[in-house]
């Protein structure tokens, strides 16, 4: 009798150590903790990262590169937004200080997740503070490199 490893395939659910990084260094990588779980289609990596996912065996290590633009797409220039500082301490802690560089999680309208936005410039002059946010994914217009160990598959 042979054994036959489970392949990933679309809607597995999956339990593995990956790790994304871009020219300027990783961006996430668990390989140094706890490993991630997901399922395969919910959107939780972008379709171009899954793609290659797709038919790993269980217990695969690999390594792909991904050209610019393709795991996250363009960079988005109208994903540059300035918002009032009004608007921030309205949404939190009105002491908070914002730093460029810092990374912020923004409520989604219908209030049941999360998005995130950094710093880019801070603004104080007669029109009030302001905060310049870039809400494009860290990696959108770059290339990706995107190391997985597939640990298990359901």
């Amino acid at each position: 009798m042979t054994s036959t490893l489970a392949c990933v395939q679309p809607g597995s659910f999956l339990t593995l150590h990956y790790r994304m990084a871009g020219p300027a260094g990783d961006v996430i990588n668990t390989f140094e903790g706890k490993p991630a779980t997901l399922t395969l289609g919910a959107g939780e990596l972008s379709p171009a990262v899954e793609a290659h996912l797709l038919g790993l065996a269980e217990g695969s290590r690999v390594t792909f590169e991904l050209a610019a633009g393709t795991a996250f797409g363009a960079r988005n220039p109208d994903m540059l937004q300035w918002l009032a500082r009004k608007v921030l301490v309205d949404m939190g802690d009105a002491t908070e200080q914002y730093q460029v560089g810092d990374v912020v999680q923004f409520p989604t309208p219908d209030g049941k997740g999360q998005f995130a936005g950094s710093v880019q410039q801070l603004r104080s002059d007669e029109r009030g503070d302001a905060i310049l946010f870039d809400f494009n994914h860290p990696l959108a217009g770059q290339p990706v490199t995107f190391e997985v160990h597939v640990i298990g598959i359901l």
